[in-house]
């Protein structure tokens, strides 16, 4: 198994924020993919994205089951009072951006902690 593959950061992230969000408030789910980036991640890109995408549809698949569940009602009420028209969709949309956001820059902070703490190469 490659420990560097950015889909397997991305499911780890995903797996982990999910979990995490269970018990703890919402902003674990930046901890969890600064933590998983720190450990995995090969390049400050692939921890931004897998980051984001984990991050976000650890938000966005939930967000989206629920409102499917309740016919949107509560998403097309919470939509009305932020400049979203009303839009359900729209709202659960916004949710998977603002989540793969925060996940995506704690992930990429994760990877630069990463090579920021690597030793310097001895010059000769």
């Amino acid at each position: 198994m490659n420990r560097r593959n950015p889909w397997l950061l991305l499911f780890l992230i995903l797996l982990v924020a999910s979990v995490a969000q269970l018990a703890l408030p919402w902003w674990s789910l930046a901890v969890a993919a600064f933590v998983v980036a720190l450990g995995l991640a090969p390049t400050g890109r692939a921890a931004f994205w897998a980051g984001f995408g984990g991050a976000g549809l650890s938000w966005w698949l939930p967000a989206a089951w629920l409102s499917f569940q309740n016919e949107g009602l509560l998403a097309h009420r919470v939509a009305q009072l932020l400049p979203l028209g009303g839009s359900a969709v729209a709202l659960v949309l916004v949710a998977g951006v603002v989540a793969g956001l925060a996940g995506g820059f704690a992930a990429l902070a994760g990877a630069w902690v990463r090579v920021a703490a690597r030793p310097a190469p001895q010059s000769a």
